[in-house]
């Protein structure tokens, strides 16, 4: 694998991570909930996304570099 797809794979998928941890931030802002509850929160669903962002979005970049 090219090293500057693995490299553009890698933040393509941490930025999906947290894009999804800053939405549930956002949406958690308005139900009331407490701060640790937020960030606590955000922090989960940042490694939640990215556990399944990084085995389905490195392929995609492997398979477009040709390796």
């Amino acid at each position: 694998m090219n090293e500057n797809a693995r490299l553009v794979g890698t933040l393509v998928s941490f930025g999906i991570a947290l894009a999804a941890a800053v939405a549930f931030f956002a949406v958690t802002g308005v139900g009331g909930y407490t701060a640790v509850a937020r960030y606590g929160g955000a922090a989960w669903v940042f490694l939640l996304a990215l556990i399944v962002a990084m085995p389905t979005v490195l392929p995609l970049f492997k398979r477009r570099s040709g390796g």
